[in-house]
């Protein structure tokens, strides 16, 4: 999602590599220890190697800036990123101080109420002693497109002084002033070494500059979510008006910019993970991701093990490639993987048509109406068999000047089609889901008068125009509505698991408001992010997992706050195990893409609760140690895992004897070709001394399930106890490539300790 006119707002980023000839970027791993004291520092040692190495004459004498040397990490990652030929990276492996080579990878980017339907207000969490003012202390660090600065949700008036714990800066640029950073806007950088050599050495468009400054909207979007301070009176060209506000109003914004036109360049992202840890924040907020790899070949999974390391919570977007099956990105187990769900506010709009039904849609379009006057429908006429889907060029105006088309929704994104059909002359449009969007339905605003239907009203309007004479609609625009009912509902376009890496650990974790989300918007761009649309506006409403995981990058800081001593891992167990699996309507969560019942694999542990999440009762903590343990029970070598935890060296002698035995706040259970599998988990008591709590089993009618000791007792705050559970499937059981479900909870009076289980019989 690189910019807001994605399919869905997909601003999740595809996970693609850069293949241009001759020269291109690749990150270098190196072993740190290897330095010669010859050279003071590693980057003079890294620098020395690569002119070694160079095929290029010239490069002996290259002045810095001209160097192929790109990027030195210390932090996130012990190596450097550098602009070579093929040859030359080979030349590197004949070291052996060097571990791996391989090019850069490309990310893309993943993309009011919510406060409010969160359960938050201004005076979040003073019937449980918490003062919202301690969020003052906690820093969130956004890696995105930028900031901009002039936004009402950056305003901080009322903040105390700058947390002395911070060692970063506000960097000046072409348009950018270091000045216009101040008490809530602590810090902003740019990253854009990775994506410049991958243009060819510059900028590919005219609008991108070397800056912090956000001219896509996406990254304005994403911070203020997460910890944008109050504004009143704030909308969308009216729609959704009230305070907008992020999850943490008290807390810093510090912004990372790492994304550009054609992307978000792995080179560039662990260069802004390693100075966000030094810089100090206490979260890391990554709405953008890619397919699937190996950990110790995900750049993000390796920079955010150093950030979980040094305690800071990471929280990434799952991706916007559902409802297809083992589609979730960013499924590491110590980063926070996040979903998306609706909110109970929706933006209604009708179409009424000439044989009197009306079609129930949403809309954002906020300019002039179309009147009373019944107007033609065409669909599928056109210049070419892409008629149907409204790409550009493929209608004919002569069909369509004066009427209102029919578009599928899919392929080109959703706002392009409204401006395709009016610059064919067309009056409206109705853009219908196909099957791979079900009964999703995601607002836009149009340059035109449009409306979004689902897949069912999609098929009764298309039947409707190919069987009527004279088929007609007036189409009718409602404002906002609040309190619908069911929500939240699952977002079709959210990735599900199972998780492809590591199949037992259960991915997503869970789901948080990612449906028509209003929050603060950069005034270089309009809301369609089309060039042809000429509108400003402070505030603008997207979708897409990048919306949700910015809201519990938000929670995370707020229970950072409350919990100064909580770990990241305890962090993350509270908000997965109070998260609810019941809508508005008391019923269980459902999924959009078909109305069917949701899953974990879908939802994770649930949405979040950050009231509940503020007192957990027990937490699933986990240590470096533990992690390590982790990866030792997967296939790799040793060199794999020093690339992920950047020691010297790991001794895997205490490995687990399955991945699903880390103590995960979920449970994934691979069957294989086994019928009996065991874990042990370890909570930890954060409620009251003497609490006792008993065990409650939802099973999965293929699966019994058995859990020793049935009964915890705690006798003090911070004590720790076990618990093993037995997973038997039952005999002449044969579901391949199907899933159940079930559930474990620890239960008292006052806590209810959730964890989803899911069951699979083969791997994917």
């Amino acid at each position: 999602m690189a910019s807001p006119i994605t399919t869905t707002i997909t601003l999740i980023f595809l996970f693609l590599l850069y293949s241009g000839e001759g020269k291109r970027t690749y990150i270098v791993r190196v072993k740190h220890s290897d330095k010669p004291e010859s050279f003071s520092t590693h980057h003079d040692w890294y620098a020395s190697q690569l002119q070694s190495i160079s095929t290029d004459p010239l490069s002996q004498s290259e002045s810095e800036s001209e160097s192929p040397l790109l990027y030195t990490y210390t932090t996130s990652f012990h190596g450097f990123s550098a602009f070579l030929d093929s040859d030359e990276a080979e030349s590197l492996l004949s070291s052996d101080s060097i571990l791996d080579v391989f090019e850069d990878p490309v990310y893309t980017l993943d993309t009011t109420r919510t406060p409010e339907f969160l359960g938050l207000n201004s005076e979040f969490g003073v019937a449980s002693g918490y003062s919202g003012h301690a969020s003052n202390g906690v820093i969130i660090g956004v890696l995105d497109t930028g900031v901009w600065p002039e936004s009402k949700s950056y305003d901080d008036y009322g903040m105390p002084e700058i947390p002395s714990k911070w060692k970063g800066e506000c960097e000046s640029g072409p348009d950018f002033d270091s000045k216009l950073c101040n008490k809530k806007l602590i810090g902003a950088r740019s990253f854009s070494k990775g994506f410049q050599m991958s243009s060819g050495g510059g900028f590919s468009t005219k609008r991108e500059s070397v800056s912090p400054r956000d001219v896509d909207g996406h990254g304005t979007h994403t911070s203020s979510t997460a910890a944008g301070s109050a504004v009143t009176n704030a909308s969308f060209l009216g729609y959704a008006a009230g305070t907008a506000r992020g999850m943490a109003t008290g807390a810093r914004v510090a912004t990372y910019k790492v994304c550009w036109s054609s992307g978000c360049f792995g080179s560039d992202i662990l260069a802004a993970i390693d100075r966000a840890i030094l810089d100090g924040v206490d979260v890391l907020s990554l709405s953008l991701g890619g397919g699937s790899a190996p950990y110790y070949r995900d750049t993000i999974a390796i920079g955010s093990f150093s950030a979980m390391e040094k305690g800071v919570f990471v929280s990434c977007s799952a991706g916007n490639s559902g409802p297809t099956r083992s589609s979730v990105a960013n499924v590491a187990p110590w980063v926070m993987t996040v979903g998306a769900g609706t909110l109970d506010r929706d933006f209604p709009a009708y179409a009424n048509l000439g044989n009197g039904k009306r079609l129930v849609g949403v809309s954002l379009y906020s300019g002039e109406g179309m009147g009373t006057k019944p107007l033609e429908m065409v669909y599928n006429k056109g210049n070419s068999s892409s008629s149907n889907l409204c790409l550009p060029g493929s209608l004919d105006p002569t069909t369509v000047r004066g009427k209102i088309v029919v578009c599928d929704r899919g392929v080109n994104a959703r706002v392009e089609k409204g401006a395709v059909v009016r610059d064919a002359g067309g009056l409206g449009m109705v853009m219908a889901n196909t099957a791979a969007s079900g009964e999703e339905l995601v607002a836009d605003s149009h340059l035109l008068p449009a409306i979004a239907v689902g897949k069912k009203t999609g098929d009764l309007l298309r039947e409707y125009i190919k069987s009527d004479s004279n088929p007609t609609a007036v189409l009718i625009f409602k404002g906002t509505v609040l309190d619908v009912r069911p929500s939240p509902v699952v977002a079709a376009f959210s990735s599900r698991g199972p998780n492809t890496v590591t199949p037992e650990i259960l991915k997503p974790d869970v789901i948080g408001p990612g449906v028509n989300i209003l929050a603060g918007w950069s005034d270089a761009i309009g809301p369609t992010g089309l060039d042809k649309d000429s509108r400003r506006t402070q505030f603008n409403i997207m979708s897409g997992t990048s919306m949700s995981c910015p809201h519990i990058s938000g929670l995370a800081g707020l229970l950072k706050a409350a919990h100064p001593e909580w770990s990241p891992s305890a962090i993350k167990s509270a908000l997965m195990t109070t998260a609810y699996n019941l809508d508005n309507t008391n019923s269980p969560l459902r999924d959009a893409a078909d109305n069917s019942l949701s899953n974990p694999h879908a939802h994770g542990s649930g949405h979040v609760d950050p009231q509940k999440a503020l007192s957990p009762g027990l937490v699933y903590d986990i240590s470096t140690e533990e992690y390590i343990r982790f990866l030792c029970s997967l296939d790799y070598t040793v060199d794999h895992i020093v690339a992920i935890v950047k020691r010297p060296s790991v001794n895997c002698s205490k490995k687990f004897s399955n991945p699903g035995q880390l103590n995960y706040p979920s449970f994934s259970v691979l069957f294989g070709g086994k019928r009996v599998v065991r874990y042990t988990r370890e909570v930890t008591n954060v409620g009251a001394a003497n609490s006792v709590y008993t065990v409650v089993v939802g099973g999965a009618p293929s699966v019994g399930i058995s859990v020793k000791p049935s009964k915890l007792a705690f006798r003090s705050v911070g004590e720790k106890k076990r618990y093993t559970v037995t997973f038997v499937s039952k005999k002449g059981v044969s579901l391949t490539n199907k899933a159940e479900y079930g559930s474990i909870t620890w239960s008292n009076p006052q806590h209810q300790v959730r964890s989803p289980v899911a069951f699979s019989w083969n791997r994917f």
